[in-house]
């Protein structure tokens, strides 16, 4: 297993969460008979086609096909490795992730690499008190100490290898010192500490485990002013945002995200008890910062500076989310006055002040439709031509939706233009197609039988070894015994829990369409249809050997104990059997 996590482990996980409970923190559910449905959260669609099924605890779209057990919603939804969904959903019901193999860790593992950098913040932590200008700093700024804390802010001193003499006490530690981005390299080779003299800020995932640093200079007279860590392994500044882990850690259920463009700005604004405050890392926003930002919050509100650059940061902000603009989420784009930012203004106004401010914000078709026009004359047939040939590039970004039909009304109504891609004029679209056996694989014996495996693993005790039917040549027999031997090997397997084990095997996307056929009735009907089912294989494997036999005597000779074996062959056909599959 990935992560070296025992197997076992990953079973009584998968029993204790409820996958229902796991994908309705982040998508909302409506009950549809036994299952539940949404819009899938991983294509564009108008239609539900996505469902959760509590009985067998996956999820299955049957508009792109993605599919699997709460564990591979994680992996997919919030863009984690397979330990790392792991350790969120063990987190969640109180479970302590397990490790075999003791020191033989797999090569990915970076358990040193988070701790070397978690041990840097607490170097930067405790050298902030020993410097009495970072300290006035802090209070300069209107820091509180419980503030500092929860941020872990800290000072890098003054100095060559400050950092580098604590924490690169052999070869290994300093190949992870470089590693981790908080080394550079002088003209002649010789390595020195990456920050220096700057106010210190760990740059957290989202698990709470530092992954980088964004230090700040206390001087306008030092540049640069902020100064971040580079990409490493662990960290990739267009995929992460600072304060996001605080923010999670802040608030249950988050209706609206707050995105900022300084550390200070996210920090001053959490201590004012706008505790939904991100920051971008020195970088625009990107594709995977929309993503993520509209995966945790319906809402989400960008806050710029009211001079030229702000504007020109906040287009590429929309730009961005362009794409991402599904139904039911929602942009929105508050401008601050002149010589204004986020920090300075909350501490002038207050969290309630700010807040006003917010509720204030533009929304994305407003802006997206002001801006265009700022230098449009839209009084002429000119001015709104080029009004629509701006705009029409940008609106074919949207996905299909109630959202992109009324852009592109409003387009049609700000410039008389019929664009021909409205709700009363686009094509039909055909219907979502919804679970249904009649989509699934045809319905062989072998198939059969696997998929009342999978609706009910405890099936396979029923299954006696040597397996009856083991010899059987017919596609799917060695998966049907594979499968048995793991629900036997695992008692207590769920249907999740088997198909993860499959779940990097080129069989998963069969498995999973299987996984979905239902059988009405009682678990005892069940059961029945499955022993008789293997009945039915094992004459099939009796008639396929007697077939054999029949031919190469045919065609040669067979030796006394191939002759032995086809008379008890035929004096087993010649008693009362059961019809088999052809």
């Amino acid at each position: 297993m990935p992560g070296l996590i025992p197997e076992r482990f990953i079973d009584e996980l998968l029993a204790r969460v409820d996958i229902v409970d796991v994908v309705q923190r982040h998508v909302p559910l409506k009950r549809a008979g036994r299952e539940w449905t949404a819009r899938c959260p991983f294509h564009d669609e108008r239609s539900p086609s996505f469902y959760v099924s509590p009985s067998k605890q996956f999820f299955h779209c049957f508009g792109c096909g993605a599919h699997g057990s709460a564990i591979k919603f994680l992996m997919d939804y919030e863009h984690l490795e397979f330990p790392d969904a792991v350790e969120e959903l063990a987190q969640s019901v109180g479970l302590k992730v397990p490790r075999e193999g003791g020191d033989q860790r797999p090569r990915e593992d970076k358990t040193d690499l988070y701790a070397l950098l978690d041990a840097a913040a607490r170097f930067y932590q405790n050298e902030l008190n020993k410097s009495d200008n970072a300290r006035a700093y802090c209070e300069q700024r209107g820091l509180d100490a419980a503030t500092i804390e929860h941020f872990r802010i800290g000072w890098a001193p003054a100095g060559w290898d400050g950092l580098k003499r604590v924490l690169g006490t052999n070869e290994y530690r300093l190949k992870l010192l470089e590693q981790a981005g908080m080394l550079s390299t002088a003209e002649r080779g010789n390595k020195y500490d990456r920050f220096r003299e700057r106010l210190m800020f760990p740059i957290m995932d989202r698990r709470g485990r530092v992954i980088a640093f964004g230090g700040r200079v206390l001087s306008s007279d030092q540049s640069p002013k902020y100064l971040n860590s580079p990409e490493t392994p662990l960290f990739h500044k267009g995929r992460e945002l600072f304060a996001f882990w605080q923010v999670r850690q802040a608030n249950t259920k988050l209706e609206r995200l707050i995105v900022v463009e300084g550390y200070m700005d996210a920090i001053a604004l959490h201590q004012a008890g706008v505790t939904q405050a991100v920051a971008t890392l020195g970088t625009a926003t990107t594709h995977e910062h929309a993503e993520l930002l509209f995966r945790a919050a319906p809402d989400v509100v960008f806050c710029f500076d009211g001079d030229r650059a702000g504007r020109s940061a906040a287009w590429r902000a929309l730009e961005s989310v362009l794409p991402r603009m599904r139904d039911g989420r929602q942009a929105f784009f508050l401008f601050l006055p002149e010589g204004e930012d986020p920090d300075t203004l909350v501490r002038s106004e207050g969290g309630a002040g700010f807040e006003a401010r917010a509720a204030q914000a533009l929304p994305l078709s407003e802006y997206f439709y002001s801006e265009l026009s700022r230098d449009v004359n839209v009084a002429t047939i000119d001015g709104r031509a080029r009004l629509a040939e701006h705009a029409k590039p940008l609106l074919a970004k949207l996905p299909d939706g109630a959202f992109r039909d009324l852009m592109y009304a409003e387009l049609e109504k700000r410039t008389g233009l019929n664009t021909g891609t409205t709700a009363s004029t686009a094509p039909t679209r055909a219907p979502t197609r919804t679970p249904a056996t009649n989509h699934t694989p045809r319905r062989t014996l072998v198939r059969s039988a696997i998929a009342m495996l999978l609706a009910e693993p405890s099936l396979a005790s029923e299954a006696q070894t040597p397996y009856a039917f083991g010899a059987l040549d017919k596609p799917g027999v060695p998966l049907l015994i594979e499968l048995l031997d793991v629900a036997r090997a695992r008692p207590g397997i769920n249907t999740a829990a088997l198909l993860e084990h499959f779940a990097q095997r080129e069989e998963s996307a069969a498995l999973q369409k299987l996984a979905m056929i239902e059988f009405p009735g009682e678990r005892e009907a069940l059961r029945a249809e499955f022993v008789d089912a293997l009945r039915k294989l094992a004459d099939q494997t009796v008639q396929q050997r007697l077939d054999a036999l029949i031919r190469k005597q045919a065609k040669s000779s067979l030796d006394e104990i191939e002759k032995s074996e086809l008379r008890e062959l035929l004096a087993r056909k010649a008693q009362p059997v059961s019809s088999a599959e052809s």
